[in-house]
C-alpha cells in the first residue's frame, strides 16, 4: 500500500484543508460543465430556477387545451439533455443550493422539452455564478445537531403532490439534505409539512 499523501482531488470532488476547516468543492467539473455548454461568456443567471416556474409534461399539455405548447415541441437530442440532467446530478454532491431543481428537471428524463432543456441550462448559468461553492466542514468539535425541513405544497402542477426538503446540519456543517415529490397528494398544508417532518426525523434518527 502506498500513501498518495494528503486527498486534494477525488472523482472530480476537490478538497481544500486548512487548521481550521475542510471545504469540499467542484470547482473544475462546474467550470468544464460551463465551458463545453458554451456558456463561459454567457450571462449569469441570479437563481437556478424563475419565481414560481412550474414545468409540465408532454402527455400533460396534451391533455390541457389552453396549454401553448406550439414553441414547446419535445427536444430531438434527447440525449444532450439526459447527460447534462446527469452531470448536475453529480454537482448536488456538494451543492445543495440546485438539489430541488436538479430532482425537478430529472423527472422528465425519458421526454425532455424545450423548456426543460432551457431550465437546466439555467441552472449551469447559475452555477456559473459561484463555481466554488461547496460543503463547509469546520474543525472545531460540535456537538449540536440542527435538522430544517419545509414542504412545497402542490408543487406539481400534474400530480398535485407536494415536494419534501430538508438539510441536516452537526455544527456549522451540512451532513445530509434532500429534495423529492411526496409519494402522495397532500389534502392540506398541515398534511404536507406533517410528511415533510417525518421524513426529516426519520433521517435525524438515522444520522444519529
Amino acid at each position: 500500500m502506498k500513501d498518495l499523501g494528503e486527498l486534494k482531488y477525488f472523482l472530480g470532488i476537490e478538497f481544500s484543508r486548512s487548521q481550521e476547516s475542510i471545504v469540499m468543492y467542484q470547482r473544475k467539473y462546474a467550470l468544464e460543465l460551463v465551458s463545453e455548454l458554451g456558456l463561459a461568456g454567457g450571462k449569469p443567471a441570479a437563481t437556478p430556477l424563475e419565481f414560481n416556474h412550474k414545468l409540465t409534461s408532454i402527455e400533460f399539455d396534451k391533455e390541457i387545451p389552453y396549454a401553448n405548447t406550439t414553441l414547446d415541441n419535445e427536444l430531438e437530442e434527447k440525449g444532450s439533455y439526459q447527460r447534462l440532467v446527469g452531470r448536475l446530478l453529480y454537482l448536488t454532491m456538494t451543492r445543495p443550493d440546485i438539489a430541488f431543481v436538479v430532482q425537478l428537471l430529472n423527472q422528465y428524463i425519458p421526454a425532455p422539452k424545450l423548456s426543460h432543456m432551457e431550465v437546466a441550462l439555467r441552472v449551469v448559468r447559475y452555477i456559473k455564478t459561484a463555481p466554488g461553492l461547496g460543503l463547509f466542514m469546520p474543525a472545531k468539535a460540535c456537538k449540536e445537531l440542527v435538522a430544517y425541513c419545509y414542504s412545497d405544497l402542490g408543487a406539481c402542477v400534474e400530480t398535485r403532490r407536494s415536494v419534501t426538503g430538508y438539510a441536516v446540519k452537526f455544527g456549522a456543517a451540512c451532513i445530509s439534505w434532500k429534495s423529492k415529490k411526496q409519494g402522495t397528494e397532500s389534502k392540506s398544508s398541515v398534511e404536507a409539512e406533517f410528511r415533510s417532518m417525518a421524513s426529516t426525523v426519520a433521517k435525524v434518527v438515522w444520522v444519529t
